[in-house]
């Protein structure tokens, strides 16, 4: 059963653009360089070198990929300096940037149950070992489901 839209959502009769938060959002981060370079931050890496090196992509498509996460307010540049060599940036995530947690997790979550090659790093808890999923719940604390969800503008 599809999702439920009220208001302006229920009346659209083309695209909407700029008013909705998906599109809005894939504007930033709608590219596999920027989920790819995004990963390699959550997973600790915030030198140029090693983000290149790491997600195989050129220097040119890294550095422009990097500047627009910056610019987006996703990563901050930070200066730092190995002794005897020159000052450089490293990239960290801002945030905003550990705000897309959930969707990064929520993209491997769907590939490791839907993609032809299954499994892949599974996100468990330190504490106790569990697997890690990414829920819909409502503020009050309920798991919801597609069907109970309405959308409003």
């Amino acid at each position: 059963m599809p999702l439920r839209l009220t208001g302006r959502l229920a009346r659209r009769r083309g695209p909407v653009g700029d008013h909705c938060p998906i599109d809005r959002t894939l504007q930033v981060v709608g590219s596999r360089s920027a989920f790819l370079l995004l990963r390699e931050a959550f997973y600790g890496s915030t030198r140029f070198d090693d983000l290149v090196r790491l997600t195989g992509f050129t220097e040119a498509v890294a550095a422009k990929r990097l500047r627009e996460l910056v610019d987006h307010g996703l990563l901050e540049r930070r200066p730092y300096q190995v002794p005897g060599q020159r000052t450089r940036q490293e990239y960290v995530l801002t945030e905003r940037g550990h705000d897309l947690f959930p969707v990064l997790l929520a993209l491997g979550e769907w590939s490791r149950r839907h993609s032809p090659e299954k499994g892949g790093p599974t996100p468990v808890h330190d504490g106790c070992d569990a697997e890690v999923r990414v829920v819909l719940q409502c503020d009050a604390g309920h798991r919801i489901v597609e069907d109970e969800l309405v959308l409003t503008t």
